[in-house]
């Protein structure tokens, strides 16, 4: 072996650096390169201003309904209002975001407000329902419609929207008759056949209040087909603030239950069970992936340049396979690597010995199987042929270059035995 150490893998002939541009073409590659930098930020301004249109549009619809219905928001469409009046009242008012902590804290003293009942899976229905039955308080509901009154109010049923949006009391009850005129309409309207139950706010025959009682213990359940008496916005409208204050102001104690996403899992799903990422995607979303998948491939070809066979260029200069050797070794050398400089010559030396002595390709590297088809080929003394071809990292570069003049004495003798 008479190349320089380091490297038995030799570069193919022919191998150059590519040329230098041609003075001549120095001011095409400018007026490319900068047709290209223009492209580029020509998009980029696209992509910025579809982005901060979407920010500024997600962040305009969020915010015109962040806080729906909690009493400690303060803009429209929160409640703070009426919970401030209730304050006043001296009734405390206390926000729950799950089913457990509803039901736990409801009581004969207590108000129970479920904002948005329609949220609430089954497992959720079940533990407000069996409050509402063992309390002994007031239960209040907001619009629910028939997905949830099954299970929370059963023998209720919804009657279609309410057309009158302003509509009268029309029943006894007197937090109703107090108040006069309120914003029920708008929402839900019900029916029932069940007795005792106070019907109020009717709209075209069918009341958007219905008051039940419930339970052993004298408790009632109040249905509310509209929740615009409890905003900001249209508290002191009619007879808002009266209607909310008599509702939700019955108890000294007022639960304001806020369905959170934990307590809106899926019917068909059983409580506990994992899902998968694809069962939380919404349906619209995969549509929409979809969609932009196509979109994409679609530009993807349309972008796509036809490539061609491989053409052949012939290099203007050509380098002898040893240069090239010589070059990579000084980098190893300069670099101080002789473990990678080690182990490529042992490898190639292996590879070459399994030819020469009938080991399988896929075995070359395998000290069980090379090592004694070898030494078999081997006469003169016994060396140990495992340590030199699968041994340890040179300590320093003569040993590096020992090791390369002994693979090279070992390779020769075996040749040529």
């Amino acid at each position: 072996m008479s190349t320089p150490p380091a490297f038995e893998a030799r570069e193919p002939e022919g191998t150059a650096p590519l040329p230098a541009p041609a003075p001549g073409d120095t001011d095409a590659d400018a007026d490319s390169r900068t047709r290209r930098i223009r492209r580029i930020r020509r998009a980029l301004a696209a992509v910025a201003v579809l982005a901060a249109g979407v920010i500024a549009t997600a962040a305009l619809n969020s915010g015109s309904r962040h806080g729906y219905l909690d009493p400690r928001t303060t803009n429209p469409f929160g409640s703070h209002a009426v919970a401030e009046l209730l304050k006043e009242r001296g009734v405390t008012t206390r926000v729950v975001t799950t089913a457990r902590e509803a039901a736990d804290a409801a009581g004969p003293r207590t108000t129970l407000l479920v904002t948005d009942p329609d949220r609430l899976g089954a497992t959720q229905r079940g533990v407000i329902r069996s409050a509402i039955d063992l309390s002994g308080g007031r239960t209040v509901l907001l619009a629910p419609s028939s997905h949830s009154l099954t299970d929370l109010s059963p023998g209720v049923h919804t009657a279609g929207d309410a057309d009158t949006e302003h509509p009268d009391p029309g029943c006894t009850l007197p937090a109703a008759t107090s108040a006069g005129s309120a914003d029920t309409g708008g929402g839900l309207r019900y029916t029932t056949t069940l007795p005792r139950a106070i019907a109020c706010y009717p709209s075209d025959g069918h009341p958007t209040l219905l008051v039940l009682p419930t339970g052993p213990t004298g408790g009632d359940t109040v249905l509310l087909g509209s929740e615009t008496i409890l905003l900001n916005e249209s508290l002191a409208d009619e007879g808002n603030a009266s209607l909310a204050l008599q509702l939700l102001g019955s108890r000294p104690n007022l639960v304001w239950y806020l369905p959170s996403l934990a307590d809106s899992d899926p019917d068909t799903a059983p409580s506990g069970e994992d899902k998968s990422f694809l069962e939380l995607v919404p349906a619209g979303w995969s549509w929409a992936l979809l969609q932009l998948f196509v979109a994409a491939v679609l530009a993807a070809l349309w972008r796509a340049r036809r490539l061609g066979p491989l053409v052949t260029e012939k290099l203007p200069v050509a380098i002898r396979a040893s240069e090239a050797t010589e070059g990579r070794a000084r980098l190893y050398r300069k670099a101080d690597a002789r473990d990678r400089a080690a182990t490529v010559l042992r490898a190639a030396t292996r590879e070459r010995l399994a030819a020469l002595v009938g080991v399988p390709h896929t075995q070359a590297h395998d000290p069980a199987a090379l090592a004694p088809a070898v030494s078999a080929r081997l006469t003169g003394e016994p060396r140990d042929v495992t340590a030199l071809l699968f041994g340890t990292t040179p300590s320093d570069d003569a040993a590096l270059v020992a090791l390369a003049d002994h693979l090279d004495a070992l390779e020769r003798e075996v040749r040529t035995s």
